[in-house]
């Protein structure tokens, strides 16, 4: 009997729906400090994952769960460059 390939799961921060790593955008928080989004699923340092949806988005921002899990605070440039990027991308996932 074959064994099935693990499919690592992840929680979105803001609406707590747990789906494979692929279905989430990673934002990071790298050792220097920096805020990478999207990062890199091996980009180094703290990071936490958000449904693709512009709610979500907005729900992890405005109750500060990106800042918990990032432990660090987020600036209206992360924040702008964060909603521009769900933007682009479309709300498929909007709840």
């Amino acid at each position: 009997m074959a064994k099935s390939k693990h499919v690592p799961q992840r929680t979105c921060i803001a609406c707590r729906r747990q789906s494979s790593k692929a279905d989430f955008l990673r934002v990071a928080r790298t050792p220097a400090g920096e805020i990478i989004a999207p990062a890199d699923p091996k980009t180094p340092g703290r990071g936490a994952y958000l449904c693709r949806s512009g709610a979500c988005v907005e729900r992890a921002l405005k109750q500060g769960a990106l800042e918990r899990a990032l432990k660090t605070p987020i600036d209206q440039t992360v924040a702008a460059s964060l909603r521009a990027l769900v933007s682009a991308t479309g709300d498929a996932n909007d709840d």
